[in-house]
């Protein structure tokens, strides 16, 4: 069970940030426009590709699961202060309430490893007989 739950969990996790990634390619001005309007550079999109298009593969695949999953823990929580914090806003609370709800599964992938059916414990297993 312990290895289709992990890699169902991470295929939820990483999905969500590959295909954010990918709609800001496809709305790049309008993405950059946003961010500007909201106090944050319009410069730093490339980075913001890079993580979420990067960060959810990598997530999805179990490689370098731990550091990937706090990264994006820690960019979901900045993205939800920077972007969701209006609370008289109801589905802005409820997108700031994904966000750290987001970042609270990526931690377990962080605390817990990505499982059995990924990249890292492929790699762990072919060190082990390796040696």
């Amino acid at each position: 069970m312990e290895k289709v739950t992990t890699i169902v969990g991470r295929i939820l996790l990483g999905h969500i940030f590959l295909l954010a990634g990918i709609s800001k390619i496809g709305d790049y001005a309008g993405t950059q426009g946003y961010m500007e309007a909201m106090g944050v550079p319009g410069m730093l999109l490339p980075l913001v590709i890079l993580l979420e298009v990067g960060g959810g593969i990598a997530l999805i695949a179990g490689f370098q699961a731990r550091i990937t999953a706090l990264a994006l823990a820690g960019f979901s929580i900045v993205a939800a202060v920077s972007f969701h914090a209006d609370f008289s806003n109801q589905m802005q609370m409820i997108m700031f309430m994904k966000n750290f709800a987001i970042a609270g599964g990526l931690l377990f992938v962080t605390a817990f490893g990505p499982g059995t059916w990924s990249v890292d414990a492929y790699r762990r297993r072919e060190a082990v007989t390796e040696t």
